[in-house]
């Protein structure tokens, strides 16, 4: 089991309450994703695409969980107001293996990528102050995302035989508005390729790690082309990325 979260501190944590809710065997191993904000379920891909890998006949059960209203400030002050208002609660789980042409696997994790972007390690941060998280996000997010991503993301794209154009699904975080508009500029995107993106974020905000999967399932409802490209922007300023096919 992979559980991913960085909006508290629990011990034991939420993989335990999952033994106890799910009827997980004791034997169950476990491994835990923190603190990597809202590219953090990428990064559980990662991992448990490496757990499988290491042992092809192991299930791994992917949980993301924030609970981000743990950390509301009730405060006159536009940066802790603008928190409150775009973060909101969410849970999202998945199962990853490895796949055979007959076990109805939804999709595959083709590869994962990441990027450390140039001038930006205190753009996106956290720390705990004397009355819980400090977080701070910074206006110079958007800009980093609009000048350095597809150069990195066309390089990536094309070590995976793909590119920009040849992508049917874009499952991009919705950090923010100014997020899904940086990236859109970057990647010359017209107003609808992220339209499943900014429904999400309308309807039940950032959610911080789930968010993507949120988004991934709507694109399995509406059985939506392949490949597609899970996009998500977090601490350092780090852009991560995952390939489904």
């Amino acid at each position: 089991m992979v559980t991913v979260s960085c909006t508290g501190f629990d011990a034991p944590g939420v993989d335990i309450h999952l033994f106890d809710e799910l009827g997980l065997r004791p034997t169950t191993q476990r491994l835990h994703i923190g603190f990597m904000g809202c590219h953090g379920a990428i990064n559980g891909l990662r991992a448990a695409r490496g757990l499988s890998a290491a042992e092809p006949t192991a299930r791994i059960l992917l949980c993301a969980v924030e609970l981000c209203s743990l950390h509301f400030k009730f405060q006159w002050d536009p940066e802790r107001m603008l928190g409150n208002a775009l973060f909101a609660d969410g849970a999202a789980a998945l199962v990853v293996a490895q796949s055979h042409p007959d076990d109805g696997a939804i999709c595959q994790l083709r590869d994962t990528g990441s990027c450390l972007l140039d001038d930006s390690r205190e753009t996106i941060t956290w720390h705990v102050g004397n009355f819980g998280f400090d977080m701070s996000l910074s206006n110079r997010v958007p800009g980093l995302i609009a000048e350095q991503l597809k150069p990195w993301l066309a390089t990536w794209l094309g070590s995976q035989g793909q590119s920009i154009e040849t992508i049917k699904s874009w499952a991009v975080h919705p950090g923010g508005p100014r997020i899904l508009d940086a990236v859109e500029e970057a990647l010359g995107f017209d107003s609808t390729t992220l339209a499943t993106s900014r429904a999400v974020l309308n309807e039940l905000g950032n959610m911080s790690s789930p968010t993507v999967l949120f988004i991934l399932e709507r694109f399995l409802r509406q059985d939506a082309p392949r490949p597609c490209v899970m996009l998500g922007f977090g601490p350092g300023l780090v852009a991560e990325v995952a390939l489904l096919e």
